[in-house]
């Protein structure tokens, strides 16, 4: 991964220079706290907008401690003027740790589906999930005349056999290759600096998982299996599963690429098909592209964060964070939030490393608290703000999310989502090593000029 990577450094070079190709937006700080005489949020449910008493009504269903509510209703003022997508109520969620958990859920949403089957990932292998692999199980879908699309990414898929899109084309399945790396296959202009870093699956249009498990071998061996006398990593990682109307947010997203894309009209009537009510969740979801003059993800991340009131606890696999999220964590601290990040301490790209332990000082200082994990590839990326407001998606903490990919996350509302991923992290955290400030300062003087070389190539992480 980290030569997949390296790649893509070159290229941005060759094209346009060490400063990445683009820079990262400058978000007004006016994007803060919230006036007492901000708008209330709009949220739509099955049947339409709810009105002020329905709207009130479900935000206290979804706090479970006093002061939740009020706090659920600022964020979601303050959230609705940067998003850009709608709130949407009647959904049933369930998070998914890790990648047996992930492809368990994936392979038995593509066996329920009736209709249509379309994913795109990052990176788009041949998994096995309990001695069933995917290419056997879409191939056997399309015999029984389920619609099978695939969108995967020229880049991150460059290690998979060409022979495996090949059988998938051949058994009737719409194959679309992202931004091929060679510039003699590109249909939508050459880009070979934006990669599609989503991971999304959708099942009829009222099923969707999404987050940051790609469709990976890698992520087969869970828990840690020896093969040979080397033990196979660990990645810990975290998906969600949405079933309900916010679906239909993802599909228009899916069917948005496959159009810019140049893939064959998808005349399928049943896309968008009418979703009842299927839980209590309230969800929006968030694509974030280049074309974003501010990309969405980003904006609506510090919002949350320069409105966070107690806390913040965030699960990052790649830590290169801007200056505003910089600013914005320890301001935080600072203010007295309890702001916790946990962070690998070991990577597919050791540059990445090298540029979070620069930040750690001033982290640390600020009263930022720090937990590295062991003997793992932390690839998780999910944030929890005030213990009501969650993020659970494919954006990284870094500069390529917000510059360069296409992305994708889900904002869930309400204390029970919030919950879990807080109980997830209290569970990393205790076999995680706190990094402590002083013992931090005494670091060698190797690794602080390393630090400094991968701070200059931040830009392109």
């Amino acid at each position: 991964m980290e030569t997949r990577r390296m790649t893509v450094v070159a290229l941005c070079i060759g094209l346009g220079g060490l400063a990445g190709c683009a820079s990262v937006p400058k978000i007004d700080q006016s994007v803060g706290p919230l006036s007492a005489a901000a708008a209330k949020p709009e949220i739509i449910g099955a049947r339409g907008p709810l009105t002020a008493q329905q709207s009130k009504a479900l935000l206290e269903h979804l706090s479970t401690e006093p002061g939740d509510a009020g706090m659920l209703q600022r964020h979601l003022a303050i959230e609705e003027a940067v998003a850009e997508s709608a709130l949407i109520a009647g959904n049933r969620t369930q998070l998914l740790r890790d990648g047996p958990a992930s492809f368990r859920a994936m392979f038995s949403a593509i066996q329920g589906a009736s209709h249509h089957i379309n994913l795109e990932y990052f990176i788009f292998e041949d998994v096995e999930s309990e001695g069933m692999h995917l290419g056997d199980l879409l191939v056997a879908k399309r015999e029984a005349g389920v619609a099978v699309n695939v969108i995967y990414d020229s880049f991150g898929s460059s290690a998979t056999p060409d022979a495996f899109f090949d059988r998938l084309k051949k058994a009737g399945a719409n194959v679309v290759e992202f931004n091929p790396v060679n510039p003699l296959e590109a249909k939508a202009g050459y880009s070979p600096n934006q990669r599609d870093h989503r991971k999304i699956l959708i099942a009829d249009g009222a099923t969707a998982i999404m987050g940051g498990v790609n469709l990976s071998t890698t992520y087969q061996s869970n828990p840690p299996v020896t093969s040979g006398t080397k033990p196979a990593q660990h990645w810990r990682d975290t998906d969600i599963q949405i079933d309900g109307p916010a679906v239909a947010q993802l599909q228009t997203l899916f069917l948005d690429t496959w159009s810019k894309q140049k893939g064959l009209p998808l005349q399928d009537p049943t896309m968008f098909p009418a979703v009842p009510a299927k839980g209590t969740a309230v969800a929006r979801i968030l694509g974030s592209t280049p074309d974003n003059a501010i990309p969405r993800y980003y904006v609506t991340l510090l919002s949350a964060m320069r409105n966070a009131e107690k806390s913040i606890v965030v699960s990052a696999a790649f830590f290169v964070p801007t200056a505003q999220e910089m600013e914005d964590l320890t301001g935080a601290a600072r203010r007295g939030v309890d702001v916790r990040l946990l962070l690998p301490d070991r990577s597919d790209s050791s540059l990445s490393i090298a540029v979070a332990h620069s930040h750690y000082s001033e982290l640390l200082e600020a009263g930022v608290k720090i937990y590295e994990t062991h003997n793992l590839v932390l690839h998780s990326k999910t944030v929890v703000v005030d213990g009501v407001w969650s993020a659970i998606g494919s954006s990284n903490f870094d500069h390529r999310s917000i510059i360069f990919n296409d992305e994708v996350d889900a904002v869930v509302l309400g204390s029970e989502t919030a919950n879990e991923l807080e109980a997830m992290f209290a569970d990393d955290q205790r076999a995680a090593k706190a990094i402590d400030l002083k013992e931090w300062k005494d670091r060698s003087l190797l690794l602080r000029m390393k630090e400094m070389y991968a701070l200059a190539w931040q830009k392109t992480l």
